[in-house]
């Protein structure tokens, strides 16, 4: 894994401290990454080193993820109102906002609430009801809501596991578990319940920014038909997709991940950067 070039804390307002990593040109054009469910802002470290320097990478870790401050509530404007109030400490007044799996819903909702602070999106895995898929309402209902504290390592090997549908190489894959590791039980639950409550559908006509879905057509997380809603209904939408990748694409393709979000970034990021 390459090195990251700074990592700091951010104390926001409401007393919770994010961990973020950061990289590339303070005057570039700003791009943040949120990453999914259990995950950390270490998920996006294998895209972040191929990033070229022009692009002001910030990667947080999410409320309960990683090494950030356990809360108490888990919901979608939960993790907005962080992230908004994430931005203010960091001095940016707009950016791209990049969001996998959990964090393209938390991307969707920041971008419902903030519309004047988004000028793209690039959602990958995403999804605007997970409760849609049969599949991860039981999986909840059986496996996430059951969790108890220490949670099992096996389990989290095989959840980690579960989203890809091509290896990856093995250290990355260990940092990654070892990061869902820190996660307790309460917020598996939690932030698991939160995603299950929400169904961004009937709002989505509202988002205006220029909207990338990247998806995986070996995903079964974020399906296809969850595609096709979020495209029918933003306006400006489209979607590139990895043929044979599965619900983590930018752990089985990060290079090719990067690409897309340098080239988005140079498509709309001097309006990003003029107003950071």
């Amino acid at each position: 894994m390459t090195p990251f070039r700074s990592i700091r804390f951010a104390r926001l307002p409401s007393g919770l401290t994010l961990p973020y990593l950061e990289q590339g040109r303070p005057t570039g054009c700003p791009v943040l990454f949120l990453h999914g469910i259990t995950d950390s802002c270490r998920s996006f470290g294998p895209v972040l080193a191929h990033l070229p320097g022009s692009v002001h990478a910030i990667a947080p870790s999410q409320r309960g993820h990683g090494n950030a401050s356990l809360p108490e509530t888990y919901r979608l404007v939960d993790f907005a109102t962080d992230l908004a109030a994430f931005m203010d400490e960091l001095g940016l007044e707009r950016a791209i906002v990049v969001g996998h799996s959990m964090g393209a819903s938390v991307a969707q909702r920041f971008a419902l609430d903030h519309p004047e602070r988004v000028v793209g999106l690039i959602l990958a895995g995403a999804f605007a009801a997970l409760r849609r898929n049969p599949d991860l309402v039981a999986f909840g209902e059986t496996e996430v809501m059951q969790l108890k504290d220490p949670v099992d390592p096996t389990f989290v090997r095989a959840f980690q596991e579960s989203t890809l549908a091509r290896p990856i190489p093995e250290p990355m894959l260990n940092l990654f578990v070892a990061e869902s590791l820190k996660v307790p039980a309460c917020v598996w639950r939690a932030a698991w319940a939160g995603l299950m409550d929400a169904d961004l559908t009937p709002e989505l006509s509202r988002i205006s920014a220029p909207t990338l879905l990247v998806w995986g057509n070996k995903d079964t997380m974020a399906l296809w038909s969850e595609q096709h809603s979020i495209l029918r209904a933003v306006p400006d939408a489209r979607c590139e997709t990895f043929l044979g990748a599965g619900h983590a694409l930018h752990w089985e393709e990060p290079a090719r991940f990067a690409t897309l979000v340098a080239d988005f970034a140079a498509a709309c990021g001097s309006v990003a950067a003029s107003a950071a």
